[in-house]
């Protein structure tokens, strides 16, 4: 646990931090979390609602620097569940401008993460049986090969063509991102979804171009960086989420056996921010089920300082950061640019608000609430 005995004079989580030309007021940021909302059936399926309107602009009000859409599914395959948000069309970027918009009139960065589940897709929603329910009439997944995850449907092994359709579908989908006001957006790397899925091997048993070396399972990841780099604005930033480790090698795994890990991280983290990733979000895990990991306070947050100080990217620390003073000394001790909060800010909309006024930092809220 972090020494919260001494509260900074000018803290740190209340300083902006500048990406290209996009400066985020403070480094308290919203990450991205599966609200299952979205319409699952005909031309509205995965358009978003009211609810995802007024669970993100809260967010704005209550003061987070960026506030980073859920996972937004590039096509109807890549979708975790039936519920999730979309933006494979433009019935779809047309229902989140709204959102962007009230994101930015309450002074906070609106982002979006994109990404495709891979074999984790057609899921039930998490409230009904979670990640490892199959969904009744639920649609076949892709993966790098046709092993499924546990519990959920076996997916087709993807050929060059589903490689090739992959990386255009999240090419469209910045592009409409772009058109609904987005301005900054995360490629979603983690969890055991498709990137993440080819960059492991303990997933990814291919003997193609596609698997085998950490160059041929790095390459999926980095044909994506540079198809959406290369339409994404020059000066608007790209994220990248990664799970730093599959838990395998701290349970004591060597070799492929060990999957994806930390080192391979720091390796593929160089290599993403020169070809134009301007922060990586660090996680873990996701690929593997019933992995053992080690949880407890920003137990992620060693792996979010190694991309920062050793690959020399700018990095974010996510996972059970709860405290402000804990975030507040991560980012002074140099762990990590910027903290994002998931489940904390489920339950405190207002929690960059409140952890201002514990830090003694200066922040003005909404016109309207000034007389409190």
């Amino acid at each position: 646990m972090p020494d919260n005995s001494t509260v900074p004079e000018a803290p740190l989580l209340f300083t902006p931090l500048s990406l290209r030309s996009v400066t985020v007021p403070n480094r308290a940021w919203m990450s991205p979390m599966c609200q299952y909302s979205a319409p699952q059936e005909g031309p509205d399926a995965g358009v978003a609602t009211d609810w995802h309107l007024v669970h993100y602009a809260s967010r704005a009000v209550g003061g987070t620097g960026m506030v980073m859409l859920e996972v937004t599914a590039v096509s109807p395959e890549g979708r975790i569940s039936a519920g999730d948000l979309g933006l494979w069309n433009d019935r779809q970027a047309a229902a989140l401008a709204p959102i962007t918009e009230l994101i930015s009139r309450h002074g906070a960065v609106p982002a979006i993460q994109l990404g495709h589940a891979g074999r984790k897709a057609s899921a039930n929603l998490s409230w009904i049986g979670g990640a490892h329910a199959v969904e009744a009439g639920g649609w076949q997944p892709l993966g790098p090969g046709d092993e499924p995850f546990p519990g959920l449907n076996s997916p087709a092994a993807m050929v060059e063509r589903d490689l090739e359709k992959f990386v255009d579908d999240m090419v469209a989908a910045a592009r409409r991102a772009l058109t609904a006001g987005f301005r900054a957006l995360e490629i979603h790397g983690a969890h055991g979804y498709l990137i993440h899925q080819f960059l492991s091997p303990a997933v990814n048993r291919r003997t193609d171009a596609w698997g085998g070396s950490f160059a041929n399972r790095t390459r999926l990841a980095l044909a994506v960086v540079d198809a959406v780099r290369a339409v994404w604005p020059d000066e608007l930033p790209l994220l990248f989420r990664i799970s730093a480790t599959d838990w395998l090698e701290e349970n004591g795994a060597t070799g492929d056996d060990a999957g994806w890990t930390a080192d391979q991280t720091v390796a593929l983290a160089k290599e993403l921010g020169a070809r134009g990733v301007d922060l990586i979000d660090v996680s873990s895990g996701g690929a593997l089920a019933d992995v053992p990991i080690p949880t407890g306070p920003g137990y992620q947050v060693p792996y979010a300082a190694r991309v920062r100080n050793e690959a020399g990217v700018p990095s974010a620390a996510v996972g059970m950061i709860t405290e402000p003073l804990q975030a507040e000394q991560l980012l002074a001790a140099g762990q990590a640019d910027a903290v994002l909060l998931g489940r904390a800010l489920l339950r405190d909309p207002y929690w960059a608000r409140h952890a201002a006024l514990g830090l003694g930092a200066q922040t003005t809220g909404p016109l309207q609430y000034h007389r409190a």
